[in-house]
């Protein structure tokens, strides 16, 4: 299959043209604005308006856009608009480039930022491609952050460590090649914990992302700048990684979508090692599961470079995602029986969300312990001795150095000590567990079509604490203990999304994971579109730095 999946570019095609129009008026809740030009742009789609041709300073002699009705579009609805030549590249550009300079500083979620002059360079150049009937893709034009675990050619990546402070790849990530095909431009980056370790995006080499609802509060992470500049629209979509909850529970904490896919589904790398990293793959987030599930065609299919990625169709993703719910059986597994410390008011939420999936024709009940028939902690284990056997191999030299050491923060440090007293043996049996919960857990799909667990156990707490050391009175023995509700997933390597279930007292988002089986990716992304059709969380309320 090639880098980019037949199929993407087909933006001709009835179905998506419907997807589009759909999504355009969607935006139109964002304000006046936003609705006219949204509006045009679907106008301009109904009737067959020429894509290309003419003279570029042509496309803005209407009334100008307003650069916060601009950047208040939904991916889909701002390509569109594009496409169609109703807004110009440089406008887009200008207005997210202002955007981010007024909110950014606030949060501190793209870092690495470009020159602004180079930028809007760029961006005149993807016009006169528009202009010539060159048009590359559904990004063409179209600002994007790439997070700081992934390789950005010509555009530092520290992975949050003084350790590679300046570094500057000479190549991309697989994932990141084919988003610059559909015609992105690379903005900067997206802040991340050093080395992507922990749910808390801060590092020493660019400080502390803040969570968008609430500055005195964490992000999440490792996806953490990803979900804030999402959540804040400082970009239409978001790329991210996640191993522990990396894009599920930023997303949970910022109100947006963080979708997890099937292990494989996106290649990784390309890297030194090609086999052993299924514990972590790269992903989508948007603010709608429309814009998602087109990220997730422009990641999505097999790389000869990444042998253990896999062959689906990627442009299925980009097709409509409707579908008839009715009688399709959800299993709750809630706290895991008592298993998972959760803070008072996250099972309440997440609760609360029954209600919409019943709406869709769906019937959720509890998955009884028997039923469940696996014990949490053997999970837990499991991934201890994957994820400090992995992080030792791959960071055990640098650790023997003591001079780069020092430079890792004490969790990295905890992480590669026990990885290196860990032996093959000890590697083997991990798996034999990790083997055995995948089998209960193709079991339990036997009875259950999805399962829903909670996405995070504690609401964003504050930026000044690096992570809880007790939940509802138990301590937690570990920094990423407090993170355990995601490992189910994680450890299986079946998709995973977290969709926006609400707000707890303090006025919190928190999100509910929808689990499937595995390579039952498209379907996930089908029940959690068919959920945001009965909630939209992501528009009753706005951060209050977009309403100020």
């Amino acid at each position: 299959m090639h880098d980019q999946p037949d199929g993407i570019e087909a933006s001709e095609s009835p179905g998506i043209d419907r997807q589009r129009r759909r999504l355009m008026a969607a935006g139109m809740l964002w304000g006046g604005g936003a609705l006219g030009l949204a509006a045009h742009a679907a106008h301009a789609t109904d009737t067959g308006a020429p894509t290309s041709g003419g003279n570029s300073n042509t496309m803005t002699s209407q009334a100008q856009h307003r650069p916060s009705d601009i950047v208040a579009l939904d991916a889909l609805a701002l390509s569109a608009a594009i496409r169609q030549r109703q807004v110009s590249c440089r406008e887009v550009m200008a207005a997210y480039l202002g955007h981010i300079e007024r909110i950014n500083p606030r949060v501190n979620a793209i870092v690495a930022l470009q020159d602004g002059d180079a930028l809007l360079a760029q961006a005149d150049e993807k016009d006169r491609q528009l202009a010539a009937g060159q048009y590359q893709g559904w990004m063409h034009g179209m600002p994007h952050a790439v997070k700081d675990l992934a390789l950005t050619r010509g555009i530092r990546t520290t992975f949050g460590s003084p350790l590679f402070k300046d570094n500057v790849p000479q190549a991309d990530d697989i994932f990141v090649e084919r988003i610059r095909k559909q015609g992105a431009i690379l903005i900067g980056k997206t802040n991340t914990p050093e080395f992507g370790l922990g749910s808390n995006s801060y590092n020493p080499v660019y400080g502390m992302t803040l969570n968008a609802w609430d500055q005195s509060r964490i992000a999440g992470g490792s996806s953490g700048g990803a979900a804030v500049a999402l959540a804040l629209q400082m970009v239409p979509v978001a790329d991210g990684s996640d191993m522990m909850g990396s894009l599920r529970n930023p997303a949970a904490y910022n109100n947006v979508y963080g979708f997890r896919p099937s292990a494989g589904a996106v290649p990784s790398g390309p890297g030194p090692e090609l086999y052993l990293g299924g514990l972590s793959t790269n992903g989508p987030m948007g603010r709608n599961v429309s814009d998602l599930a087109m990220l997730m065609s422009t990641q999505a299919g097999y790389d000869g470079r990444a042998p253990m990625s896999v062959g689906q169709d990627a442009a299925r993703y980009a097709q409509p995602l409707q579908r008839d719910f009715k009688g399709v059986r959800i299993g709750w597994l809630g706290d895991l029986y008592g298993y998972l410390a959760m803070e008072p008011g996250v099972m309440d939420v997440c609760r609360s969300s029954f209600a919409a999936f019943d709406s869709i024709g769906c019937h959720v009940g509890e998955v009884s312990k028997e039923e469940f028939g696996f014990a949490p902690e053997r999970m837990w284990q499991s991934w201890l001795v994957h994820r400090q056997s992995l992080l030792a191999g791959a960071w055990g030299d640098v650790y023997a150095d003591p001079a780069k050491r020092a430079l890792m923060k004490p969790e990295f440090q905890w992480e590669v000590e026990n990885g290196l007293k860990r032996s093959a043996r000890d590697f083997y049996r991990a798996s034999a567990e990790r083997s055995a919960w995948y089998k209960a857990l193709d079991k339990l799909f036997e009875r259950y079509d999805y399962l829903l667990l909670p996405t995070a156990q504690v609401f964003p707490f504050s930026a000044q604490e690096h992570w809880p050391k007790s939940i509802a009175g138990r301590d937690m023995d570990t920094y990423h203990r407090w993170m355990e509700a995601v490992i189910p997933a994680s450890l299986a390597g079946t998709p995973a999304i977290s969709v926006p279930a609400g707000f707890g007292p303090q006025g919190l988002p928190m999100g509910v994971q929808i689990i499937g089986r595995r390579f039952a990716d498209l379907e996930v992304l089908q029940l959690a579109y068919a959920y945001e059709q009965a909630t939209h969380w992501e528009r009753k309320r706005r951060p209050a730095l977009l309403q100020a």
